[in-house]
């Protein structure tokens, strides 16, 4: 019970109380998200597959640094990471398109997951009452790192949708990001290749690039099939 004789909290103290609250934060945080997509839209980032870098900026370590940090920055925005690394590939080849695509999925992940720590989990973890949302969170929670790399290989999940939805477990940052660094680079590169060959588009490079792809994809139906709850069955 609260003391009676202690000073009730004056105006200045409720406006923190209420800034500091967890859905406060959450409101933010879909604030932050609908501006990041609305300038995203307004960018417009897959000109970059019609228009190509813009000539005072191409060439050299600097483009490929600014392009990783925009590469971050728009998958935490939503942007599919497959139009992303088509364009690494095509602006800067295998290797370098390769490296720029994963330093900005790592730093997009890295801003995602921040974010969605900060000022959401709070809000959502006493929401988390479902068999299998509870069964979901306990999975990330426990064994965040193979989960996440999981999560990586398979392709068709949604990047920056698992990024939050893995920031409100009780996931560390060292497990998240490292398993998105090793699970990420497989499929991107096959990306990046594919990018940097589409001009040729029956090229050894090309058709290797997505007979991957298509493999792994059948691998993700796959999984998913022996995966799905039979009927009628309920969740432990």
């Amino acid at each position: 019970m609260s003391d009676p004789a202690a000073p009730s909290p004056g105006p200045a103290e409720r406006c923190t109380r209420a800034l500091l609250s967890p859905w406060f934060r959450l409101g933010l945080l879909a604030v932050l998200l609908s501006a990041a997509v609305a300038t995203v839209l307004a960018c417009r980032p897959e000109r970059l597959l019609t228009e190509g870098w813009p000539e005072r900026m191409s060439g050299g370590g600097p483009a490929v640094v600014l392009f990783a940090a925009g590469y971050g920055l728009c998958t935490a925005a939503f942007v599919p990471r497959p139009v992303l690394n088509i364009a690494a590939g095509a602006l800067f080849g295998g290797p370098a398109g390769t490296a720029a695509a994963v330093a900005g999925t790592v730093l997009g992940s890295a801003v995602s997951f921040g974010l969605g720590r900060l000022l959401g989990q709070d809000a959502l973890r006493p929401l988390l009452r479902g068999c299998w949302l509870t069964a979901a969170d306990r999975q990330l929670s426990l064994h965040g790192f193979r989960s996440m790399l999981v999560l990586r290989l398979l392709p068709g999940v949604p990047f920056a949708a698992a990024n939050y939805c893995a920031s409100v477990s009780r996931m560390g940052w060292l497990p998240f990001l490292l398993a998105t660094a090793a699970g990420s680079i497989p499929t991107t590169a096959a990306y990046v290749v594919a990018g940097s060959h589409a001009a040729a588009p029956t090229s050894p490079a090309f058709l290797a690039a997505m007979a991957f792809l298509a493999v792994t994809g059948l691998a993700a139906v796959a999984v998913a099939w022996r995966r799905r709850p039979a009927k009628g069955a309920v969740a432990p």
